[in-house]
């Protein structure tokens, strides 16, 4: 063997060891930051913790006047060095007692001192995990200090973790105006005697109770809860005062892993002078972070309580209270507004200065906004571009029904309890109808029902929810949607009404009538693509569909600098989902590049065009999953000129063309095969119906014989196969025994993933 070759093979082998697709299965994540936040103008440490953190260098936090670097970290510590710090700490101890006892004092010096203290100190701050008492998702800590300009945009950010093999998922960071507080917490030394992994977490310290943390109003309190736990927080209060405590948990870490019902449910409850409770909440609405409201009746000290609604606690059970006489919006009116409009929104709540703002959506397009100006709670206000009306009263019945003209967007409240709206259409035979909600994804406590009747009264369509899979914080999908075609020439009613037989003022809705308007969202996951210079990497983007339409979706980069890559960038026709890949170039990055993914489609001869919209897809319960969105869509590319790619390439064009019931060739240019035979092509998430038969070696290369079967397929199914390619050590770079199958398993690693093929199946 030549010496070019040989050095070929160990360069191949090192980068096998190092593959970010190897890592894939290891990706950095972050469960909980505490506190999860700070005031403008202020310096302040928070810990990060997750997971395969290893090695972190960087921390980014959006939007700017935000800085921070990583402190230190911490992790536990392996059983073999704990018990070697023991038995260094039994030696030490009785060099000490012998030299006292010996009256040779002498004999224990100062050296000595400083290493028995630098065990403790990091036995204290790196306690093994035994049993695995702590989850392994929060086991790793990182202490970041973030330095906050005085100018720094108030509101929720997102804080990620750099590392050499990329960033991790984002989790929200805010900033305030006001003066923040941390919950006065104490580590409990470490006691080898009793090794249980609350030993080395933060929590109250045991005996009598402990007096009430005291803090001054207006603040932010940050703590977090541990099993059991109850914090509280008295301060100074004088009458009139109206006192706003709002709760920030679920809206910190949307979906607890490894919880059921899968969030922190934060309960508060305020309490006077004489410990009696005068106000208490679990949830605010349909929002399970609770709020309270209470004006203040005399002078004196008050006290806040927080606690999980069934004592449970961990260190991802992270809040923020937001407390004072401050600005609070419980709901606008209208909920939205005309785009290329000026629009004047009624304001109700608690502690504001004027009950009107006036919103310009004159640049704006259509789609979801929040609000200006809020302190304690963000709102939401809807943008469209279709006519809009407000509704009228008496509508609450057929004979009172109000007339609108479709298509339009009327603006309306359940304004009292029982209430029903009743909205008359004229409309022809054949033509399509459709009604929606938008509610309950602006904050609105509605929970619609509806129900289409024609001129008789004889019902037509019905509809209580309609999930909305782009909410992916939204828990109960209260919306209604309905979509049906008319029978007849005449007049149809529309009946709109809360299913509890609810109302008030703050039970606003935004109601579309009129025909389908077919349309489309995406969302792209995960937000954070972690990638080595010159890889293939997938990742998944979803279609939200909209009012029936089911064309196909184009998928494109806007903004990524030269050398960004998509292969099979297409949601067929009738699909909600595809995976694809992204090629990043042969030039490492310093930091994570900020790109745009954009989805294209032709309507009813009109090309809509929406941009991707980031998301993380979590896990609720052990079950149900959810997208929630994110801010920013990044891509981490990462190594050295050192560890240069193989060169690998798909030799087919266009779609692979697969008969049912038949096979079909794919043909792979890659000369590092001839270097390493043992290199296998797997399908990654295979198509039902869709195997690989044989691999075949070429000269520079393999061929991939794929098989469709008629019974799982249909002609015309489309999308994208990724093929990943997998290594294996035995016998790869060299002779040497057989192994078992067990041991083989083990030896297996992913490699690399090719640039997603398109297929389409066709009749045999």
């Amino acid at each position: 063997m030549n010496l070019n070759r040989w050095n070929t093979m160990l360069r191949l082998a090192a980068w096998l060891a190092l593959t970010p697709a190897a890592w894939a299965q290891f990706s950095p994540k972050i469960a909980y930051v505490y506190p999860a936040g700070g005031r403008q103008g202020t310096t302040f440490e928070v810990h990060v913790a997750g997971q395969f953190l290893n090695g972190v260098t960087n921390v980014f936090i959006s939007g700017g006047g935000a800085k921070a670097e990583i402190v230190e970290f911490n992790q536990p510590m392996p059983n073999r060095d704990f018990q070697l710090a023991l038995d260094k700490m039994k030696e030490l101890t009785e060099k000490r007692r012998s030299a006292y006892r010996s009256g040779k004092r002498e004999e224990w010096t100062a050296e000595n001192e400083k290493e028995m203290n630098e065990i403790r100190k990091k036995i204290r701050k790196n306690p093994p995990n035994f049993n695995n008492r702590i989850s392994p998702a929060l086991a790793q800590v990182a202490t970041v200090r973030v330095s906050l300009a005085p100018d720094a945009q108030p509101g929720e950010r997102e804080i990620r973790l750099g590392m050499p093999q990329g960033v991790t998922n984002p989790l929200v960071f805010c900033v305030s105006k006001i003066p923040e507080f941390n919950e006065t917490e104490e580590f409990k030394s470490f006691d080898p005697r009793f090794p249980f992994a609350g030993q080395q977490r933060f929590s109250q310290p045991a005996g009598p109770k402990q007096p009430d943390q005291e803090i001054t109003l207006p603040a932010v309190v940050n703590g977090r809860l541990m099993p059991g736990d109850i914090d509280r927080f008295r301060f100074t209060a004088k009458k009139g005062q109206r006192l706003v405590v709002a709760a920030s948990a679920r809206q910190l870490i949307p979906y607890i892993s490894d919880a059921v019902p899968g969030w922190f449910q934060a309960t508060l409850a305020l309490y006077d002078a004489k410990g009696k409770e005068v106000a208490y909440d679990d949830d605010f609405h349909f929002n399970p972070d609770p709020v309270l409201f209470y004006q203040i009746p005399d002078d004196g000290d008050y006290a806040v309580e927080i606690k999980d609604s069934i004592f449970r606690g961990r260190e991802d059970f992270v809040y923020r209270i937001t407390l004072g006489e401050l600005p609070f919006v419980t709901g606008i009116f209208p909920l939205g507004g005309p785009a290329g409009a000026e629009t004047v929104v009624e304001r109700k709540g608690v502690n504001l200065r004027e009950a009107t703002m006036t919103v310009d959506n004159r640049s704006r397009t259509s789609g979801m906004y929040l609000l200006p100006g809020m302190v304690a709670n963000p709102v939401p206000f809807a943008v469209d571009t279709l006519p809009e009306c407000l509704e009228k009263e008496p509508n609450d019945d057929k004979a009172h029904a109000q007339h609108v003209a479709a298509p339009v967007i009327v603006n309306g409240r359940i304004d009292k309890a029982g209430d029903t709206d009743v909205f008359r259409i004229e409309g022809k035979e054949g033509d399509e109808f459709v009604a929606e909600v938008f509610a309950r994804r602006l904050n609105s406590p509605l929970d619609s029902v509806f129900k289409l009747t024609d001129a008789s009264g004889t019902e037509l369509a019905f509809n209580d929810d309609h999930t909305d899979k782009g909410a992916g914080l939204t828990m109960h999908h209260a919306d209604s949607y309905l979509r049906a075609t008319l029978p007849k020439d005449g007049a149809y009613c529309l009946q709109l009404a809360d299913t509890q037989q609810h109302g008030g003022a703050e039970y606003a809705y935004r109601l579309r009538i009129g025909p389908p308007q077919p349309d489309f969202e995406v969302r792209v996951a995960p937000s954070s693509i972690n990638t080595r210079m010159g890889m293939t990497t997938p990742f998944t983007v979803y279609a939200l569909r909209k009012d029936g339409f089911n064309g196909d979706i184009w998928l494109s980069l806007a903004n990524a600098p030269e050398g960004f890559k998509l292969a099979g960038g297409r949601i067929p026709a009738g699909q909600d989902k595809v995976r694809l890949t992204l090629t990043v170039p042969a030039t490492p990055r310093k930091d994570p590049v900020p790109i745009t993914l954009e989805g294209r489609a032709t309507v009813n001869g009109r090309e809509l065009a929406h941009r991707a919209v980031p998301a993380e897809d979590m896990m609720q319960a052990f079950e149900y999953r959810h997208l929630v969105p994110a801010k920013e869509l990044t891509v981490s590319v990462v190594g050295s000129f050192q560890t240069r790619q193989p060169y690998i390439r798909v030799l087919n064009e266009g779609s692979v063309k697969i008969p049912a019931g038949g096979t079909a060739t794919i043909r792979v240019f890659a000369p590092m095969f001839s270097f390493a035979p043992n290199i296998q092509l797997e399908l990654s998430d295979a198509p039902d119906g869709i195997s690989i038969k044989k691999i075949t070696p070429t000269r520079e290369g393999r061929d991939i014989v794929v098989a469709a079967d008629a019974a799982k397929v249909k002609p015309g199914q489309k999308g994208n196969l990724i093929v990943s390619v997998i290594g294996e050590n035995r016998g790869a770079f060299g002779k040497g025994k057989a192994q078992p199958q067990q041991q083989q398993q083990q030896r297996r690693f992913p490699f690399t993933t090719l640039p997603a093929i398109p297929f389409e199946i066709i009749p045999k």
